[in-house]
């Protein structure tokens, strides 16, 4: 079962000459719906601004189109601040010399969860159990006189600052929005009544009509909506459906398959099982489906849904393109092969990176680790084995099973997911997937291309590491640059606070490192400039005869 909900709305302009109230509900697609939520809004033009009317219609039009355009894998708060910050610019410099001003109250409902963005006069109310409670706090001065005077309000500060409140959902709750001609006219006892006595579809209408009686001479809007029935599903299953197709037959060399060509096996594993196949153009692909022992693993089955489900809202130049699939029979997805090697077969096949590979390669790695970031990813398996170097020169990320994201997908119990040894401390020990064990397990990464150990030691599935200094990767390679010894020994501190904040913190400091020298002064002079050294050897030489000289004159 989705999430059923019932709406009431009404808006009027009272004994003003028009409405400059706007109000604006937005039902998407289902599978839409499932990832971005419903969307209920109430904005209130300023009356005594340039065509407040104006400013609040296109506000609710913007946030109408542009929040479903937004990734599906953003957080409500970050896609809707995203925007409406947009919008701020927007009001600001289309006013033809004078401020588009509006307030805004906006309510998104999505799974069993809702969120409102706030800022402004209107009220959001929540009727639960019988009781009423306001959500929300007026930005408005305080001082006598000036209690209708807004401090914050969409297109008033170059600088946006929106309030975001965010709860959970239960089955009958009731959430009103109502503009300021509503709240200030009825006491919220008024309100409440109303919305207990009168049936569903007459609660908004009547609301307005007391609210004129009671002598409001403003706009007044009200926006109801009830929970009629919740998800029975969690969202990941909304988002990715369980797909009841079955796996495909083995597959043997030269085999047709829904119009692909079997060349052979590329990997299998007890998770997933890859095969090379061509496209009748004769490029090659990868198709990547489950092994037949897990036929009946529905949380495999799941995982594999929702990891191409992810890839898919994510593409980019730092992750395979996937074929668009048209028709499929049975359970798989289909991803392109590039030429190239994983980080880990390129360790195996050249040893140890060079200093300057190492450069090329860090930078790389933490903007594609960066862009799944800022879609709201954390990939949790960042590792040589799941990166590619393309001979195109482009690194891409494999291997999405893992991937969590913050406010679509739960976190499942037990065991910490993805490889011991480049799981950061804090994931071991069960804590909520965060950016910055991607950050650890990519400096670990990048650690261990470089020296070949890992800067706490292996760590087996079974063991309880104690995590305390870690080792300087010049311990090992005493060629590694000071700057080099000191950024990878931040990405992979123990206390997730000492560790770089956000990938794009840490490609600040790789572009400082461009301006630092390639050597190490752990290195000796002798290998680090045989020039140099040979000059100094030469002066110091020739100083100690000068002294030699002297003193045989002397005597």
């Amino acid at each position: 079962m989705t999430l059923k909900l019932s709406i009431c709305e009404a808006t009027d302009k009272g004994p003003r000459a028009q409405n400059q109230d706007a109000v604006r509900v937005v039902t998407p697609a289902p599978l839409l719906a499932a990832s971005k939520g419903h969307l209920l809004a109430v904005a209130d033009g300023v009356s005594h601004c340039q065509d407040g009317g104006l400013a609040a219609n296109a506000t609710l039009q913007a946030l109408a189109l542009d929040y479903y355009s937004t990734p599906e894998t953003w957080t409500i708060p970050h896609a809707l601040d995203k925007l409406l910050t947009a919008h701020n610019r927007w009001l600001r410099v289309n006013g033809g010399g004078q401020p588009l001003l509006t307030t805004l109250t906006a309510l998104v409902l999505r799974g069993e969860r809702y969120t409102l963005a706030h800022i402004g006069d209107c009220r959001a109310y929540l009727l639960r159990d019988g009781k009423l409670r306001n959500l929300t706090s007026e930005h408005v001065w305080e001082q006598p006189g000036m209690e209708h005077v807004l401090k914050r309000a969409l297109g008033l500060d170059e600088h946006l600052l929106m309030d975001y409140i965010e709860g959970e959902l239960r089955a009958h709750d009731q959430l009103l929005i109502v503009s300021d001609g509503v709240w200030a006219s009825l006491k919220d006892s008024e309100i409440h009544g109303i919305l207990h006595e009168q049936p569903f579809e007459q609660a908004c209408p009547v609301l307005l009509e007391r609210t004129y009686r009671a002598g409001s001479q403003d706009n007044a809007s009200a926006l109801l909506v009830r929970v009629d029935a919740l998800p029975e599903s969690s969202l990941s299953d909304a988002l990715a459906p369980l797909d009841e197709r079955a796996l495909p037959p083995q597959l043997k060399t030269g085999q047709p398959f829904e119009g692909w060509e079997v060349v052979n096996v590329r990997a299998e594993s007890r998770q997933s099982l890859l095969y090379r196949v061509r496209d009748p153009l004769q490029q090659t692909w990868l198709l990547k489906t489950l092994p037949a022992s897990l036929q009946d693993d529905q949380q495999a089955r799941q995982a594999l849904v929702l990891e191409e489900w992810f890839m898919r809202r994510v593409a980019g130049a730092f992750t395979p393109e996937l074929h668009p699939l048209p028709q499929r029979r049975h359970l798989y997805y289909v991803m392109r092969e590039y030429a190239g090697v994983t980080l880990e077969e390129q360790r195996r096949q050249l040893g140890l990176l060079s200093i300057p590979a190492w450069r090329a390669l860090a930078a790389q790695m933490v903007k594609a680790v960066g862009k799944l970031h800022q879609r709201n990813l954390i990939h949790r398996d960042i590792k040589p084995e799941n990166l590619h170097q393309g001979e195109d020169g482009q690194l891409r990320v494999l291997d999405f099973g893992l991937t969590f994201c913050p406010g679509l997908t739960q976190q499942e119990t037990g065991r910490a997911p993805g490889t011991p040894s480049y799981r950061a401390p804090e994931a071991l020990r069960g804590a909520e997937p965060h950016p910055q064990q991607d950050i650890y397990s990519t400096g670990v990464t990048l650690y261990f291309l470089l020296t070949g150990h890992y800067p706490y030691g292996e760590v087996e599935a079974f063991q309880r590491p104690r995590f305390g200094k870690p080792i300087p990767a010049s311990r090992y390679r005493p060629d590694v640059p000071p700057w080099i010894d000191t950024m990878l020994l931040r990405a992979v501190a123990a206390e997730p606070k000492e560790r770089f904040e956000t990938a794009e913190e840490w490609l600040l400091e790789l572009a400082k490192g461009e301006n630092q020298p390639l050597h190490s002064c752990h290195e000796p002079l002798l290998k680090r400039d045989p020039l140099r050294f040979w000059r100094y050897v030469a002066l110091t030489s020739l100083a100690l005869n000068l002294l030699l000289v002297v003193q045989l004159l002397t005597h």
